[in-house]
C-alpha cells in the first residue's frame, strides 16, 4: 500500500510516517533525506543534485522523481511507500502518478491530516526534536525531560528548527494553501483522499490513519 500524508507544516506528518514504518514496515520517502544521501554518494544523480544545491539553487521535478524512481527500482519499498515532502504541486503529482503507473504501482490513500491554523501555530512554536530518534517536544506541553535525555532513545542532543516560530510559520502556511492545498481536491477526484483531525493526540491519530489503511479500497472522508 502507498500513500502520501497532506497536511501543513506542524501538523504530525513525520510523527505518523515513523509509526507507518515501525508498526507496518512501511517505507517513508523523504525528499530531504534522499536528496542528502544522493549528495553523498558519488553516482552521476549524486553529482547532479550536488551541481544543483551548490549553486543555491532548488532540486527540479525530473532529479525528484529520478531519486524515486532509483529507490522503487533497488527495491526499497518494504509493505509500502509513504511519500514525504512529495508531491507538493500539481504537476509533481502528476509526474509521480506516472512513475508509478510505469512502475506497475499506484497510490492507493492520499490523507489529509487537518488542523485549526491558530491552534497549529502554537503547536509548533516551541517544538524541539530528538537529533537521534525525532522525537517531538514542546517547551509548554511536553518539555524535554530535567535530566536532557529523550525518553524514547535516552539521546542528549535536540534540534529547534530556526523556523519554528510564529511569523515563520504564518509565512510556510501560506505557501503550502498557495502549492500543495490544490492536491486535496486532485486526490479528492482520483477516490482515494481520506481526512483525519491532525490536532488530536498522536495514538488517536494513528488509531484513525490504521483504520483507513485497513480498507483503503474505499473511499471516504473523515
Amino acid at each position: 500500500m502507498n500513500i502520501i500524508l497532506l497536511g501543513p507544516p506542524g501538523a504530525g506528518k513525520g510523527t505518523q510516517a515513523r509509526l507507518l514504518v515501525e508498526e507496518r514496515g512501511m517505507v517513508q520517502l523523504s525528499t530531504g533525506d534522499m536528496l542528502r544521501e544522493a549528495r553523498q554518494s558519488g553516482t552521476d544523480m549524486g553529482r547532479r543534485v550536488a551541481e544543483v544545491m551548490d549553486k543555491g539553487h532548488l532540486v527540479t521535478d525530473e532529479i525528484v522523481i529520478g531519486l524515486i524512481r532509483e529507490k522503487i527500482e533497488a527495491g526499497a519499498t518494504g509493505s509500502g511507500i509513504i511519500f514525504d515532502g512529495f508531491p507538493r504541486t500539481l504537476a509533481q503529482a502528476d509526474a509521480l502518478e506516472a512513475l508509478l503507473r510505469e512502475q506497475g504501482m499506484r497510490l492507493d490513500r492520499a490523507i489529509e491530516m487537518q488542523v485549526d491554523d491558530e491552534v497549529l501555530v502554537d503547536r509548533v512554536s516551541g517544538r524541539s526534536t530528538c537529533a537521534t530518534c525525532g522525537e517531538v517536544y514542546h517547551d509548554r506541553t511536553k518539555p524535554v525531560p530535567e535530566d536532557g535525555h529523550c525518553t524514547v532513545c535516552g539521546g542528549s542532543k535536540f534540534n529547534r528548527r530556526a523556523d519554528d516560530n510564529a511569523e515563520s510559520l504564518k509565512t510556510r502556511l501560506l505557501a503550502y494553501y498557495k502549492q500543495t492545498s490544490p492536491l486535496i481536491g486532485y486526490y479528492h477526484c482520483k477516490g482515494i483522499l481520506a481526512a483525519v483531525d491532525g490536532l488530536r493526540d498522536v495514538p488517536q491519530v494513528a488509531s484513525e490513519i490504521a483504520r483507513l489503511l485497513g480498507d483503503h479500497a474505499v473511499s471516504e472522508t473523515a
